[in-house]
């Protein structure tokens, strides 16, 4: 096989922790109909890779089995019917698999120009925890302008791009939940109004007090069953729960009577698994929403740290600690230097 025909991406030796991590050079892949090839920058490291790891979520039917959700790059190759992107250009994107690599075949139907302010590297840092934020905060729990929202896990990367868009695009207020006082102070500069530090208080009796009792229109959730009871607690009527992870169980309780009574919704929510149609809708719209923005600088990528790819493992064990504010990134093109 021919060095050009090949690339270095990240495989599992089976399933289990960090260490079943190790580069490899693989085939190249070669872009299908209404795909492009992708000479990956940096990818982004997310908990959907560190469930897959541990053989808990299998890529959808006809992904790549390569660890990875999103990358951005430039555009090395054109498939068959791709219209309206050339080789060279600057993009970012969501995929269904394969990002830890040093190419990634995308759907053209799912590409973004990486924005004008964010280097290449800073660009990987955007689609999951964007796309995913917006797409749960206002396309499925709807938050309006002047509402309330709290966010689980303020300092993660949905965290830190949700605390962004709420204010930027609804003006609402922001109550997240944090680990310590680093990542609150963080999450404030971002534009939080209040961080809960969730170890030292009962978040459900914070988010209370701080709305005079009211409490918060909107939950973004990745716990699962263990704050069913108390995000349904600080749960305003005609709330809205948005869960998108199981960190804490799939299994618990609930109150239908007081879920009827206060007329609250719960909600699940994946995007991995919605077909590229569907991805491509909400890429469309994320768009439309944020490019100005991000333009503008108002929104902005935040990210904790660049590793190499060959430190895959290292990054799966920052991620696996709560180690990070923000994203953690592996960059697959060493030619790059970390600023991008």
């Amino acid at each position: 096989m021919s060095e050009a025909a090949t690339m270095q991406a990240v495989v599992m030796a089976g399933t289990g922790g960090p260490e079943v991590l190790q580069l490899a050079d693989l085939p190249r892949p070669v872009p299908s109909a209404g795909q492009v090839l992708i000479k990956v920058a940096a990818c982004g490291v997310n908990r959907a890779d560190l469930a897959q790891r541990t053989g808990n979520y299998p890529p959808p039917p006809g992904e790549s089995e390569i660890l990875g959700l999103e990358v951005a790059g430039t555009i090395a190759e054109l498939g068959p019917q791709v219209e309206g992107w050339q080789v060279g250009d600057r993009v970012m994107t969501l995929v269904g698999g394969g990002g830890y690599a040093t190419f990634a075949v995308a759907p053209a139907a799912t590409l973004m120009p990486v924005p004008e302010r964010c280097s290449l590297i800073e660009g990987a840092a955007i689609p999951e925890a964007f796309i995913t934020a917006y797409l749960n905060i206002f396309q499925e729990a709807g938050l309006q302008t002047g509402e309330t929202v709290l966010l689980h896990g303020g300092a993660s990367g949905v965290g830190t791009a949700g605390i962004q868009l709420a204010k930027t695009l609804a003006g609402a207020k922001v109550l997240v939940t944090v680990g310590n006082a680093a990542k609150a102070e963080a999450c404030r500069a971002l534009g939080a109004d209040h961080a809960i530090l969730y170890k030292d208080s009962d978040f459900a009796e914070a988010v209370l007090s701080l709305t005079g009792k009211r409490g918060t229109d909107v939950i973004l959730d990745h716990i699962g069953a263990r704050y069913l009871q108390p995000n349904l607690k600080c749960l305003a009527v005609r709330g809205r729960l948005v869960i998108i992870g199981l960190l804490g169980g799939a299994k618990a309780e609930l109150d239908i009577g007081r879920l009827m009574v206060k007329r609250q919704r719960v909600i699940g929510s994946v995007l991995r698994a919605r077909s590229i149609a569907e991805k491509a809708a909400i890429t469309k719209a994320f768009m439309v929403s944020t490019t100005a923005h991000f333009a503008s600088g108002a929104l902005r990528p935040v990210v904790h740290e660049v590793l190499p790819l060959a430190a895959a493992k290292r990054a799966h064990e920052l991620m696996e600690g709560n180690a990070n504010t923000g994203k953690i990134l592996l960059l697959a093109d060493p030619a790059l230097s970390t600023a991008g």
